[in-house]
């Protein structure tokens, strides 16, 4: 039979059963202070990306009577960039170029290669035009003198051939029409007179099946050996050109 407590019995414990209590709040106020400590958030470190560098290689040149311009980078032969509809905005022609298809397979040499980009009716070819060249992973700026002369009209393009300097020495961009599929292809490019070009183009397979299409079909070549630097000719030769002559637009940098 359990015996009651007696009064010295009580008086014994009570400073044990304090001093314990005192610990047991302690611990608990320190695992607190460690909760509250742990769960301060902690600021996500800023991401930085910078623009790519202005591309030094960017050209460009007047086509198709001022209804065209011919952007001239760098980059793969079969894999070219297209550019979306182009707009003015802040005084400067704003392009985006869009990359090919990822299912298309890309030489890796590195050439000169052409981009088409129709030009909005509200721009003079007559006055200077800066070009602002946006991508993925692409940023450029040129500013593609001005041509006396160029009536782009509202009539849409003539379809005949046409060529216009680049903002590169020695360097011009010919425009043709007629297969997509079936490209011409130059074979040399001299100068024949102080101001005269003369660009060959390859005889096609007799057995070469092209597609039925009419569409622009651009090319950036070079020449050397001009006197004149202005009011420049091209003649095209061979293939389907039979000494077809045309007009450089604008001036050789």
């Amino acid at each position: 039979m359990l015996q009651p407590l007696s009064k010295g019995m009580i008086m014994a414990r009570s400073p044990l059963a304090a001093l314990g209590a005192v610990l047991f709040a302690g611990l608990l106020l320190a695992g607190c202070a460690s909760q509250t400590g742990d769960a301060t958030p902690t600021e996500p470190a800023e991401e930085t990306t910078s623009a790519p560098d202005l591309d030094p290689d960017l050209g460009a040149a007047w086509l198709d009577n001022g209804r065209m311009i011919g952007l001239v980078t760098l980059g793969s032969s079969t894999c070219i960039p297209q550019a979306e509809e182009a707009v003015v905005k802040d005084g400067a022609l704003q392009v985006t170029l869009v990359e090919p298809d990822a299912d298309e397979p890309c030489t890796a040499d590195l050439v000169p290669r052409v981009t088409l980009v129709g030009v909005p009716a509200d721009v003079d070819p007559a006055q200077n035009l800066p070009i602002v060249v946006t991508g993925l992973d692409y940023r450029g700026e040129v500013e593609l003198a001005g041509v006396e002369g160029l009536t782009p009209g509202d009539a849409g393009t003539d379809y005949l051939p046409s060529a216009g300097w680049a903002t590169v020495q020695g360097q011009f961009v010919v425009l043709t029409w007629g297969s997509s599929s079936c490209a011409p292809v130059i074979s040399d490019v001299a100068a024949t007179g102080p101001a005269e070009v003369t660009v060959t183009y390859e005889t096609p397979p007799a057995d070469q099946v092209c597609t039925m299409d009419m569409a622009p079909r651009a090319v950036v070549t070079a020449v050397n050996g001009l006197e004149e630097n202005s009011g420049v000719e091209a003649i095209l030769t061979g293939g389907e050109f039979d000494n077809v002559r045309i007009p450089i637009y604008g001036v050789n940098a």
